[in-house]
Parts: C-alpha cells; sequence; structure tokens
C-alpha cells in the first residue's frame, strides 16, 4: 500500500472516529435533558404529593418512596449521561487534533513546549524544537506533562545506539494502537486534570515528617475516642457533664499536639492538595499500561516495573488519602476535621506511604513518562505513514537519506533530497542563491537526525544514520542581556561544537553562514582551520555560504569535503526555485532581483 493511500486511510479512520463519537455526543445530550426534566418532575410531584398528604390525604404517603425512587434514579441516570457526555467529547477532541495534524492545520494549536528549554542548547532554537510550529508542538500527543517533559528529554537530551533502537522497537509496536491512544487521552475525569512534574517533585523532595510512634498512636487513639464520645453525648446516651470530664483532657492534648505540628502540616497539606488530580491521572495510566501485553524490550520491561510493585493497587491507596485531605477542606466538615485531627492523621499517614513507597513510586512515575512520550512518537508514526524507520548504525559516523525532507513543511510544499554523509565525505558546503532552500536543507538534516535518535521515524523514502550528537549554528543572535554581539555569539558555540568532538559520540555539525561578520579572506582561513578540527574529530555535517571562497575549502583532499548548491536552474528567472540539491558551485546570484521585486530600480 502506498504512502498516500495509508494516509488517505488513517485521515478517513480518524473522520469516521469523529462522526460516531459525535452522534454519540448528540444521542447523550438528549438523554442528558431528559433525564434531568423527568427528575425535576419527579421531584416538584413528590413535593406536591408530601403537601398534600401532610393535609390529610393519607393514601399519598404510600405514593412518596416510589415517586422518590424515580427521581433519585433519573438523577444517577442524568449524571452518567453527563460523563458520558464528556468523555465522548473528549475523545471527539482527540481524533479532531489528529485530523488537523494530517491537513497541516496544527500550527499553534498544541503545547510548544518552551517551559522544558535548556539554556544554551546547542540546537534547539536552531533546529525548530522548541516554540510555536515547532517539532514539538507536533509531536507532542502526551496526556499529562511528565510524559511532555519526557518525550522533551527524547528530543533535546544525547542518547545511545542501544537505546535509540529500543526506543525505535518500542514505537514499532505502538504504532497501530489507536485504541490505546484513544485511551491514554481520556484519562483523568477532566481535561484539566494533569500530571505535572513539578508537583510530584516537590512532594518527594519535601522531608519527611517524622512524629514519634506514640504519639501517632496517641492522637488516633484519641481521635477515636473523641469521635465515641461526641456521639454519645448528641444521642444522649450520656449527659454531657459526665463526657466532658474524659472529652476535655483528650481535646487539650490533641490541640497541643496539633498546635505543635500546625507549621509543618500546613505546608504539607499544601504540596498534597496539588497532587490529588494528579494522582488520579498517574493512578488510571498505570493501570491501564499495567494491562497490556506488549512485544519488545523497553515496553516489556516497563510493564513488568509497573506489575512487580503493584503500582496501581499501591498507588490507589495513596489517592484515597488524598481525597480524603481534599474532602477535609469542605466548610461542612472542616469543623469536624479539628474535632478528630483528621489533618494530622491523614498527612502522617501519607507521610508513612512515602516512607514505604518513594523510590518505588520515582519508578512508577519514571515508567509512565517513558510510555507516554513513547506513545506519542508511535502517533506521529501512524499519522505520517510516508516516514520510514532508519537503520541505526553503531561505530560508524554516518548519516545518508534518499529523499530526505523537512519535517515541518506541508507534503504539498516539502522537496526530498538526497544526503550522504560519511567517511568519504566527510561535510558539504551549500552554495547558492538568497531563499534556495540552504537553510531549510541544513534544518531537514538536523530534525531528522533528533528523530533518529528519539526513535521516531524520519522524513524519507529511506535512512540509515548514527545516532549522532547534534551541533548547530544557524539561529545564532547577538544578546544584549549577556554583552555579546552575534559574531561572539557564533564564536561560542563553534567552541562548543569542537568540545564536542572531544566528547564519545559521533557528531553531526550544520552551520549557517559560518563566521560571517568578518572579512571574505580571514573568514576563509578560520573556516578551514574550524573544518579541520570538526573532521579531526570525527563530526560529519554541512554548511551552508553566500561567500564562494569557502568553497575552496571542499576542494582540500585532506579534508574529503564536497561542494553542494540550490538555486534556480533557468538563468532567466533566478527565482523559480526547484529547493533541489545539485553538485558543484553555485554561479547565480539573486540580490539584485529580490530588490526589484520591491519596486526598486537598479
Amino acid at each position: 500500500m502506498s504512502a498516500s493511500v495509508q494516509d488517505s486511510a488513517v485521515l478517513t479512520d480518524y473522520k469516521s472516529r469523529v462522526q460516531r463519537l459525535q452522534m454519540l455526543i448528540a444521542e447523550s445530550r438528549s438523554r442528558k435533558i431528559l433525564t434531568l426534566a423527568t427528575s425535576l418532575v419527579c421531584a416538584g410531584t413528590f413535593v406536591a404529593a408530601l403537601t398534600m398528604a401532610l393535609k390529610g390525604v393519607g393514601f399519598l404517603f404510600a405514593v412518596l418512596p416510589i415517586l422518590l425512587s424515580v427521581a433519585f434514579w433519573q438523577f444517577r441516570t442524568f449524571s452518567r449521561y453527563s460523563a458520558k457526555l464528556i468523555g465522548s467529547a473528549r475523545r471527539s477532541a482527540f481524533y479532531e487534533r489528529g485530523i488537523d495534524r494530517i491537513e497541516d492545520n496544527w500550527r499553534g494549536k498544541g503545547s510548544t513546549g518552551m517551559e522544558f528549554a535548556r539554556e544554551h542548547h546547542l540546537y534547539q532554537t536552531d533546529l525548530d524544537i522548541l516554540g510555536g510550529g515547532s517539532l514539538f508542538e507536533l509531536l507532542s500527543t502526551t496526556r499529562s506533562e511528565v510524559g511532555a517533559e519526557r518525550l522533551a528529554s527524547f528530543l533535546l537530551d544525547p542518547t545511545t545506539v542501544h537505546n535509540a533502537r529500543e526506543r525505535q522497537d518500542a514505537v514499532k509496536e505502538l504504532r497501530d494502537a489507536t485504541g490505546l491512544r484513544e485511551e491514554v487521552a481520556v484519562l483523568g475525569k477532566y481535561q484539566f486534570h494533569n500530571c505535572h512534574g513539578e508537583h510530584f517533585r516537590e512532594w518527594l523532595n519535601q522531608p519527611i515528617l517524622r512524629v514519634p510512634r506514640p504519639i501517632q498512636i496517641f492522637l488516633l487513639i484519641s481521635s477515636t475516642a473523641c469521635s465515641l464520645l461526641g456521639l454519645c453525648g448528641y444521642a444522649k446516651i450520656f449527659p454531657w457533664l459526665q463526657i466532658a470530664p474524659v472529652l476535655a483532657p483528650l481535646l487539650i492534648a490533641q490541640a497541643g499536639i496539633g498546635l505543635a505540628l500546625m507549621r509543618r502540616v500546613r505546608v504539607h497539606i499544601r504540596t498534597l492538595l496539588a497532587l490529588v488530580s494528579d494522582v488520579g491521572v498517574l493512578r488510571q495510566g498505570i493501570e491501564l499500561l499495567g494491562h497490556q501485553e506488549f512485544h519488545s524490550a523497553k515496553l516489556g520491561a516497563l510493564v513488568e516495573r509497573l506489575r512487580q510493585g503493584r503500582a496501581a493497587v499501591t498507588i490507589r491507596n495513596l489517592e484515597r488519602r488524598l481525597i480524603a485531605i481534599e474532602r477535609r477542606e469542605d466548610v461542612v466538615l472542616y469543623g469536624f476535621s479539628l474535632w478528630l485531627s483528621a489533618g494530622t492523621l491523614l498527612v502522617l499517614s501519607v507521610e508513612r506511604w512515602r516512607a514505604r513507597h518513594q523510590s518505588d513510586f520515582e519508578d512508577w512515575f519514571d515508567a509512565w513518562a517513558e510510555f507516554e512520550a513513547l506513545n506519542a512518537l508511535a502517533c506521529y508514526s501512524w499519522e505520517h505513514p510516508d516516514h520510514v524507520f532508519p537503520e541505526l548504525l553503531e561505530g560508524e559516523t554516518t548519516f545518508e537519506a534518499n529523499g530526505l525532507g523537512h519535517p515541518l513543511l506541508p507534503r504539498d510544499h516539502c522537496i526530498g533530497n538526497e544526503v550522504a554523509l560519511n567517511r568519504s565525505t566527510a561535510f558539504y558546503i551549500v552554495s547558492g542563491s538568497n531563499m534556495a532552500g540552504k537553510s531549510t536543507f541544513l534544518r531537514a538534516v538536523g530534525l531528522n537526525a533528533v528523530l533518529s535518535s528519539a526513535g521516531a521515524p524520519v522524513r524519507a523514502s529511506s535512512a540509515r544514520t548514527a545516532v549522532f550528537r547534534v551541533c548547530a549554528s544557524i539561529a545564532i543572535n547577538d544578546s544584549l542581556q549577556e554583552g555579546k554581539s552575534k559574531f561572539l555569539a557564533e564564536v561560542d558555540r563553534l567552541r562548543e561544537l569542537i568540545n564536542a568532538t572531544k566528547r564519545p559520540g559521533p557528531v553531526l555539525f550544520l552551520i549557517d553562514e559560518i563566521l560571517g561578520g568578518t572579512n571574505s579572506r580571514d573568514r576563509r582561513i578560520a573556516a578551514e582551520a574550524l573544518i579541520g578540527a570538526f573532521v579531526a574529530g570525527r563530526a560529519v555535517g554541512a554548511l551552508s555560504t553566500h561567500d564562494l571562497a569557502l568553497t575552496e575549502i571542499a576542494e582540500n583532499p585532506g579534508l574529503c569535503g564536497r561542494n553542494i548548491y540550490m538555486e534556480s536552474d533557468d538563468p532567466d528567472q533566478p527565482l523559480a526555485f526547484d529547493y533541489r540539491v545539485k553538485h558543484g558551485i553555485a554561479r547565480q546570484a539573486n540580490a539584485l532581483a529580490i530588490i526589484r521585486m520591491m519596486g526598486i530600480s537598479v
């Protein structure tokens, strides 16, 4: 089956699912309105019948239980349809976003990932990894923030060939699991419920609140005794005068302990209240994942980590404690909670749970984040069937691809090119006209290298590549805050690139207009020295330039470079670009043509 047919099939499937869900939404909405009206009528009839019965129409007392039961049953049905309506709407939204991605209407509708940005990163800005219209925005279909954070790590942090291969196998297995992705998308009661990494880290990094065991036992016994004594007094089993001598010392002792612990307990309660919905989403996700059967090594290991520790059951116990703390904050229950020292007891209960399970919880938390990131890459693969999984090479410094395209370009505007960077061709010098596509070509190479390391497919008809440490100097700007000119900022980036070649693993360098802030002669000498250092460090890459003097560097047989260019094939139409790479050196210039386009006579 061709890629275009597969793509059409995915789009048709998504639209069919949306249509079915919209019908279900309409049906649920109608039934919700009907059951609400019925429950209100029954409630009104109940009130009227009760009034008449109290006025002497005795036989209506027999009808009252029936009316009340029907009203209660209808209200429960109303709640069920409300939940079904919300769930169907969220499922529909999941597929609608997928349709937007397939039809290239996704920009500005997803997460930019800028909260995960790394300061002074070697390529995140240059390759549009994060930000509006970025690779992250296209890929980010995770349900929770912790999954999104792990996805950003896949795209920004270096990895090994072994890890990349394991990710790739996992993505291949998850690729067809559309139903599983749908279930992940509707985790949690509401869409705004999330799973925030900073909330969990704040809680896990807090010192455990340790209280001597005798005090904990006393609080539990005292709370139980106060509850029983209060009930006995309220029910008039014993008079309050007899209860007070026993109850008062207990309450005073509880109050003393509560005041001593109040400041620390309040800090913990604030932290725990932020975790309630987060833990709910995490627990549901782990429970869903624990029921899956996978064959790939990475996914199988993730599921086994969750099953061995009975993660879903254990986190469910934590969730119950957190829900109790949340309910304690209700106005109606707050007074009773003070009477029973419920807040202190619940916090201490959570702290005992954390003391027993903190390391396990961190492991489960990590497993869920890893799965979510892999699942997002699988969704990308499913929605882009024309992309291929590259062969990942070990022990080689190679990036080779046929039909390589920029992953963020619309399909109708994306031109594929052949790339072969290896020992025999260590670097390209890309010359050509303005707007001919040189920077886009560099970004296409870099973005597909990043996708390969993440375990995702690349936009190519075939590809084989090492797992690179990518370094780019494409979107370097001056910095008033740091007091750096653009030239100095670029020099700093090139220094970091050279340092990267001294660390283990192959390096891919991508440089746009190298050392553009200096004269042609110095630029030529400095650029050749830099390229020599890159090649000596077993790096491969590409440089773009308008300065044709730099093309001489590729003629140095000791550097193993090659000249390629991008320009219009028609000298009379210098702006009629085909965006295809050609071997050799550019001979055309289009600056004057661009000036004339602006209406300026030259």
